[in-house]
């Protein structure tokens, strides 16, 4: 199964960016959906972004819309979270995740989990 390690993640102020990378390794990412999860302290994962097979098509959560993009480059077995204007409520820990089918708030068949990545964003 395709293997996920996230990278990127940092210290950065409120109204900065990250640009979050997940490498993938294995012949079926180009065949997975792709998608992000975010984990703050006390709080239970919630999902962030996830992109089609093909990268045609993309969902976010409400809370990141706008602000974030994913995207993804099969060539280079990556899926990238672009995210911009980032604010405190935005620190947890990022995952990424490949599943069978990315659709709006959630990606079904979810067989592979990164680490995760820590994003703080100071006030």
């Amino acid at each position: 199964q395709v293997q996920l390690v996230e990278s990127g993640g940092g210290l950065v102020q409120a109204g900065g960016s990250l640009r979050l990378s997940c490498a993938a390794s294995g012949r079926t990412f180009s065949s997975s959906a792709m998608g992000w999860f975010r984990q703050a302290p006390g709080k239970e994962r919630e999902f962030v972004a996830a992109i089609s097979q093909s990268g045609g098509r993309t969902y976010y959560a409400d809370s990141v819309k706008g602000r974030f993009t994913i995207s993804r480059d099969n060539a280079k077995n990556t899926v990238y979270l672009q995210m911009n204007i980032l604010k405190p409520e935005d620190t947890a820990v990022y995952y990424c995740a490949a599943g069978l089918r990315a659709s709006q708030g959630v990606i079904a068949g979810i067989a592979s989990w990164g680490q995760g990545t820590q994003v703080t964003v100071s006030s």
